[in-house]
């Protein structure tokens, strides 16, 4: 095991003794040695199957069976969680194969970040992730059930299905991906045409063909953003059946593996082969998710969520330890944004099963932890196959299909992964630079201040950020506004800096799994709604963002700033699309390096 590995894992163990210790006694008083209904009341138990059929009426009177819940994000206008749409049924039919029972617990509510960018519906993105753990505990509340089939894909989706279903860790639970849309426009392709449009060099015509050229079928959009992190993440983590993240929507082999998904959750609820889910979830599957992230330049979302599910599971982690990993954790994908290919290109290289092979044999990933498929991480070195229409693994390749997109540990496109810590009289921030070239990872400006996207979008239209500068963009924190996205900046600070102008971006806000070239201080806090000296900051002051050496000043005489007042937000963010609703969330969140959560 690499030094630093081993060290940060001890760490996190150490530093979670007491609360790890309380989760794991929770979760041993849910435990019991017979089935969950056996529970219930009668009445209960009438009410939990009054709509099943006679067969699955008699099997979960019988006591011996499993009754397996179903927790789905299905909508069919999100793309990536479309293809859910038939899986219940096929679930329930391999389930009843075994001989027990899967019922459809619930759905959670799924928002499509795509379809909300700088749009209001975006503030609510973020607290999303909480409703979905709320919506998951309360389709399990029920107590009718012995294993769990989490149906999610995107974004606040997997972490909030995985934050709930932790508070039911007694369970065996296995995430059941859906898989990526062929590929469409080449990325590259897509990012000039914004570019361009941004530019005012073509029009929204244009513009309209080339995103839809770009996002145009079922399936997982194919840029490795928070979704298809999540779904990497989840099979690191020991939470897919191995090779399955990236198999397409479509044919036979996706079926396959729905299907023996549903069969492997009925097997986990024999006593003799239980892995529930409080013993996958361990500082060690914590550790291995980091470790990944880091390795092919994930979303900077999981320095939000994984703090989340990790606190969910009584396990306590820092932006410091994702510091000291991306120390000696080496960067072996370069998939769109860090690179032309996309998710299906990765696949084809050897995708997660190679990656799993690679940092396992350079001791950055821990092999002695739990998974769905027993005990072990090698399990995950192998892809899945259809041999005469039977479900097979196989070894995975032992050299990459594409040298330009993974590559082994010791062949790696840079040393150290993609994240930084940056800290300073600003407070602490993250960033993402697997895609930031070396020349422009410190800039030292002068600031440029807005309110809202809308704001820099005139300034830049009006030929006001024609210079080297630093855009602050404050009031975008959770307390402020649910932290949205911030992607409608991102076209426009790509064309500045291609003209050769120094800039960079600092914000309370986030810029999630598509961060690309320009370097961005994000997640900063103390927020402005909360007092944060990003409040502080004025037109012309000069900042410096490093991520070099992970630092972020606002190079400003202290006695004049302890001077300044805190600026107040110009735009009033709490009514509208729904956000009147969720003004108790902001009112009780928790800062971004504790996960940016209200209900943790």
């Amino acid at each position: 095991m690499n030094t630093v590995v081993g060290q940060v894992t001890q760490a996190i163990i150490d530093r979670s003794s007491e609360s790890r210790r309380d989760y794991l006694a929770a979760v041993e008083a849910a435990k019991g040695s017979k089935v969950s209904r056996s529970n219930l009341s009668c009445g209960n138990l009438a009410h939990g199957f009054a709509a099943c059929s006679q067969q699955d009426k008699d099997r979960l009177t019988m006591m011996d069976q499993a009754d397996v819940a179903i927790v789905s994000a299905y909508n069919d206008m999100l793309s990536a969680h479309q293809p859910f749409e038939n899986y219940p049924q096929l679930i329930k039919q391999a389930v009843r194969d075994m001989g027990s029972v899967a019922q459809f617990a619930g759905g959670v509510p799924a928002m499509c970040d795509g379809v909300t960018q700088g749009q209001p519906g975006m503030e609510l993105s973020l607290f999303s992730r909480d409703i979905i753990a709320m919506s998951t505990a309360v389709a399990l509340s029920h107590n009718m059930f012995d294993a769990v089939l989490c149906l999610g894909v995107c974004d606040k989706i997997v972490p909030g299905l995985l934050i709930g279903a932790l508070s039911f860790g007694h369970l065996p639970v296995i995430f059941v991906p859906a898989g990526p849309m062929p590929s469409g426009l080449p990325n590259s392709e897509k990012a000039r045409v914004r570019q361009l449009y941004a530019e005012g060099k073509v029009g929204r015509d244009e513009l309209l063909a080339c995103e839809s050229a770009s996002y145009h079928s079922a399936g997982t959009c194919t840029f490795y953003g928070t979704a298809n992190s999540n779904q990497l993440l989840m099979e690191v983590m020991g939470l897919h059946l191995p090779g399955s993240s990236f198999v397409p929507p479509q044919g036979d082999l996706r079926q396959a593996l729905t299907t023996t998904a549903a069969q492997q959750a009925v097997k986990l609820t024999h006593h003799s082969q239980q892995q529930n889910l409080a013993q996958i979830v361990s500082e060690k599957t914590i550790v291995n998710a980091i470790v990944a992230l880091l390795a092919t330049g994930g979303s900077t979302n999981h320095t939000l969520h994984l703090v989340a599910i990790a606190k969910a599971a009584g396990i306590i982690i820092n932006w410091d330890d994702f510091a000291k990993l991306s120390t000696v954790v080496p960067s072996l994908t370069r998939i769109y944004p860090n690179g032309d290919a996309d998710i299906n290109v990765f696949h084809a290289a050897g995708g997660v099963p190679y990656l799993v092979r690679t940092l396992l044999q350079h001791g950055l990933l821990h092999e002695d932890v739990e998974t769905v498929m027993g005990h072990g991480l090698s399990r995950y070195c192998q892809e899945p196959k259809l041999a005469k229409g039977k479900l097979v693994w196989q070894d995975a390749p032992q050299i990459s299909a594409d040298m330009d997109v993974l590559r082994p540990a010791d062949e790696p496109f840079s040393a150290t992964g993609g994240l930084v810590t940056l800290q300073g009289n600003l407070g602490r921030s993250v960033a993402k630079v697997s895609a930031v070239k070396a020349e422009h990872w410190v800039v030292e400006a002068p600031a440029k201040v807005f309110d809202s996207q809308g704001d820099f979008e005139q300034a830049f239209k009006q030929g006001l950020l024609e210079q080297d500068f630093i855009a602050v963009l404050r009031f975008q924190g959770p307390q402020a506004c649910g932290m949205p996205e911030l992607h409608k900046l991102t076209p426009y600070l790509g064309v500045l800096q291609d003209r050769g102008f120094k800039v960079a971006l600092v914000t309370d806000g986030r810029m999630s799994g598509a961060s690309g070239k320009v370097p961005a201080a994000i997640h900063l806090y103390p927020e402005a709604k909360a007092g944060g000296v990003i409040g502080k900051i004025e037109n012309g002051d000069l900042l410096k963002l490093d991520c070099q050496h992970g630092c972020l000043e606002l190079l400003v005489n202290p006695e004049i700033l302890a001077q300044r007042p805190q600026a107040e937000p110009m735009l009033d963010l709490s009514v509208g699309m729904g956000r009147e609703l969720f003004a108790n969330m902001r009112q009780h969140v928790s800062t971004a390096e504790l996960g940016a959560s209200s209900c943790l």
